[in-house]
C-alpha cells in the first residue's frame, strides 16, 4: 500500500475499517469504482466475489437469538433485543435502511427469509459485523437514487396490514425521520398543515410526489409552477404557505433555499 497517494491510502483505511474488509478486498472495490468511496461500497457489498462470504450456521444463531418464542419471525422484542446489541437506537433510521435491505414487508417483523437474505446481502454473519455495517448503512442515505428508494419503500413498510394509504401520524413520523437528512426546509409546515386542514390518511401518490415536489421546487416556491400535475393536497399547501405568509422573499422567515 505504501506505491499509493495518502489520499488513496487514507480512502483504504477508511473502508476496511467501515466494511472490515481485508486491505485486498478494498483495493479491488476501490479500483473497481475508481477511487470513490461510494461506488466502493456498491461494489463490494453487491459483488459476491469480492464480499466476504457469510457462514450459514452463524447467520442461523443471529437469528434464533433474536426469534419470537411463538413464532418463527423477529418480532418487536427481537428487534429490541437487535437495538441493544448494536447499541443503536430503535427510532434511529438505520433500522428502516436495514429493513430496506431485508426487503421487509412489514414494521417492526422480519421473516426468517428476510432477516437472513437481508444479513447475507449485507455480508453480515456477526454482530461484530453488523456494528461495522452501520456507518455503511448511513451513508446510504447521502445517495441520492438509494434515498429515493428508501423513501418510496418506507409507505408500505410503515402502513398497517391491509390498508392502502399510510395514517396520518405515521406519516408525519416517518417524514420527519427522513427530511431530517435530507433537510427539506419546509417539512414542519408541510406536517401542521396536514395535522391542521387534512387530518386523514396519506395515499401513496401524496407520499411519492411529495418527495419529487421537495427535490424539484425551491423552498420559496419560486419555479412552482400551479399548473402542474401535483395531487391537490400539495397544492394545497402552497396555497396555506402564500395565505399565512410563510413563504416571503427576504430569509428572515428561517426558509433557506437549500438545495439536494
Amino acid at each position: 500500500m505504501h506505491k499509493l497517494g495518502r489520499g488513496n491510502r487514507d480512502k483504504v483505511q477508511q473502508f476496511m475499517v467501515i466494511t472490515g474488509a481485508s486491505e485486498k478486498a478494498a483495493l479491488q472495490a476501490l479500483k473497481a469504482s475508481d477511487w470513490h468511496l461510494e461506488g466502493a461500497f456498491d461494489v463490494f457489498y453487491n459483488q459476491p466475489h469480492i464480499r466476504t462470504s457469510t457462514d450459514t450456521r452463524h447467520l442461523e444463531e443471529l437469528y434464533k437469538r433474536y426469534k419470537d418464542p411463538y413464532a418463527d419471525m423477529v418480532l418487536v422484542d427481537g428487534i429490541t433485543l437487535l437495538c441493544n446489541d448494536l447499541q443503536v437506537d430503535p427510532q434511529d433510521i438505520v433500522m428502516l435502511v436495514l429493513s430496506w435491505h431485508m426487503k421487509a414487508a412489514t414494521m417492526c417483523e422480519y421473516s426468517k427469509q428476510e432477516f437472513i437474505g437481508g444479513l447475507q446481502a449485507l455480508g453480515i454473519d456477526s454482530l461484530e459485523k453488523f456494528r461495522e455495517r452501520i456507518p455503511y448503512m448511513h451513508s446510504e442515505l447521502k445517495d441520492e437514487q438509494k434515498f429515493r428508494e428508501i423513501y418510496n419503500y418506507a409507505f408500505g413498510w410503515a402502513k398497517e396490514k391491509g390498508q392502502k394509504s399510510l395514517a396520518l401520524d405515521t406519516a408525519i413520523g416517518m417524514w420527519e425521520l427522513l427530511f431530517a437528512e435530507k433537510q427539506w426546509p419546509l417539512v414542519d409546515h408541510w406536517c401542521q398543515f396536514l395535522q391542521t386542514h387534512h387530518n386523514k390518511a396519506i395515499s401513496r401518490d401524496t407520499w411519492s410526489q411529495l418527495l419529487e415536489f421537495a427535490r424539484m421546487v425551491d423552498p420559496k416556491l419560486s419555479n412552482y409552477d400551479p399548473e402542474g400535475a401535483w395531487p391537490y393536497l400539495i397544492d394545497e399547501f402552497v396555497e396555506y404557505l402564500n395565505e399565512n405568509g410563510i413563504i416571503q422573499t427576504s430569509t428572515e422567515d428561517g426558509v433557506s433555499t437549500h438545495k439536494w
